[in-house]
Formats: C-alpha cells, structure tokens, sequence
C-alpha cells in the first residue's frame, strides 16, 4: 500500500496557506501544546478537508462526521462554491451539529452503524465526491502539516503526542515527524472505551470494536476505526500507543484550561491525559491538542 510522504505534506502545507492558521507552541508546564482548537472551525480537520478540496475541484462534497471533519468540509466546500452534505451520526454533540449548519452544510442524521453507506449512497445519488475523514491520502496529508509545523517550530522534540481516532491525523503527523526527525517518538493516545487501535497494533492486523462499543466514550472524535490505510501508516511510523480513561480526559481538560488557558474537548484532551499520567516516555515533548468543540456544560462541569 502506498504510504503519504514528507512530499505530499509539504505539497498540503502550500495549498492550505493562509487558509488553516500556523497554530503556536504554547507552553504548559514542562511541555508544549499545539493547540489546533484555534483554527476556524476549532479544530485540526480544516487541513485534510481544504487539502482534499483544493486538490479534488469537486462540483459537491460528501462526508460522514460526528462534527470536526464536517465543520471543515463544510468550510472548505463554502471557500470553493460548492455544496456539501454531512452525514451525521445520533448522539453527536449538538455544538457540533450547529456549527456543521452554520457554515451552510446540509446535514443527514443516520444511527452510527450506517454513516459510511449513507454516505456513499448520497455521494452516488448527487453526484458528488466522498471526502472521508480519515481514510484518503489528502486529508492524510492535510493532517500532517501538523507534524510537519511541530518540528519547524519546535527542531530538538524528542516525544509527539498525538489523538487516535480514526488514524488520519495520527497517520500524518507520525510522517512528517518521522522524516524530519527519526529520532523523535511519536505515541498514539486514544481513549480506553475506544481503544481499538491499541488492539489492532498489538495483534498485526485490524480489529473492529463497532459504534456500539466505542460510543461509551466521551471523546466523540475518538470513536471510529483505523482503515486498512491509516492502520498500515501508523503500524510502520508509530512508535507507540497508550490509552487514558474518561476521569482523565475530565482532568486534563479541566487543567488545559487552568494551565494552558486553553479550551480543549475531549478528543483533544486525550494527549495531555496521558502526559499527566506519566505512562509516556520523558523529553521535550508536544501534545496535540486536535479540537476545542466542547459543549459548554460540560466545559463546566470539568473546570
């Protein structure tokens, strides 16, 4: 299978400038943060969306999302003039579903278990393009100009945390650091009640949990599979995975927004949960703060 390379990255970076902000390196501690919850739809997925777009010139664009990648899509498809449509899974935050409508998509709400074949279905029916959240070598690339940012900013990191859903950012970010600085570890956080890529990298090969097992988690960005592609990505350039429980990501959000000044939801809370529970390895390290789509009681609640 043909991985995303450093190339491909820094062909991403160029299209999407001055569109995905350059986001800083803050500090928090003894670690640093990439807060991706500053981009315009608040979070990282304007870079593989736009990337996908800009790349792609669709007369309309289709995708499955529980929000972030949907915001996006939906940014980009607006930037470019074409309609979009957002297959969105029931239990999806309501933050997420406004904001999806915002930016002028239409949205389709499906049980979780049919996202992908609605999706596929509309993408025929309209004749439109599917762009996936995750599982396409664009939106891979997108992603990585995250690593790709980190290193620029940051050339002695020795440890990249970074959230896994579906892989796609992980798969990114796990390329351009590797190929810029080998020597660095890139570690993989994803939650225990969606820890199905941990299983999938200890077995050597893919193994599906299902919506009904990973909706139990809060961190709604975390709950969909590794691809075939994001699985052969982070099997060759990810040198770790560890997982965090829900009372974590409560914590760490709540300490992002008292150490680091900074909103995070709990997709993208998951980096510093792990940093903070010491199971990492030690060194110059970045986490990855993916979004910052929260619903504001719980926000709340966790501070």
């Amino acid at each position: 299978m043909e991985l995303v390379t450093i190339d491909d990255i820094r062909a991403a970076a160029g299209r999407i400038k001055g569109v995905a902000v350059r986001t800083p390196l803050v500090r928090m501690g003894e670690a640093w943060v990439k807060p991706e919850s500053l981009q315009p739809v608040g979070a990282f997925k304007i870079r593989g969306a736009y990337n996908a777009v800009a790349s792609l010139r669709p007369d309309g664009v289709v995708t499955h999302s529980s929000g972030n990648h949907g915001q996006a899509l939906a940014y980009a498809a607006k930037e470019f003039g074409v309609p979009c449509v957002v297959v969105v899974p029931e239990g999806a935050p309501q933050v997420k579903l406004a904001a999806i409508e915002g930016w002028g998509a239409e949205t389709v709400i499906v049980p979780p278990e049919q996202r992908e074949v609605v999706a596929e279905k509309l993408a025929q029916e309209r004749g439109m393009t599917l762009v996936p959240p995750y599982d396409h070598p664009l939106v891979i690339a997108g992603q990585g100009t995250v690593g790709l940012e980190i290193v620029e900013d940051s050339p002695d990191v020795e440890v990249v945390l970074v959230p896994v859903g579906g892989g796609g950012l992980a798969s990114g970010v796990s390329t351009a650091v590797k190929a810029l600085r080998p020597e660095a570890k890139v570690i993989g956080v994803e939650p225990e009640l969606a820890a199905d890529a941990a299983e999938s990298l200890a077995a050597g090969h893919l193994v599906q949990w299902g919506a009904a097992r990973t909706f139990k988690t809060m961190a709604d960005g975390l709950r969909t599979g590794l691809s075939e592609l994001t699985f052969a990505h982070l099997s060759r350039r990810l040198d770790g995975i560890v997982t965090v429980s829900e009372d974590e990501i409560r914590a760490a959000m709540g300490h992002l927004a008292r150490s680091a000044r900074l909103v995070a939801e709990p997709s993208g809370a998951v980096t510093t949960a792990a940093l903070l529970s010491g199971r990492v390895p030690a060194g110059r390290t970045v986490v990855v703060l993916s979004g910052g789509n929260v619903d504001p009681a719980l926000l709340r609640q966790v501070i």
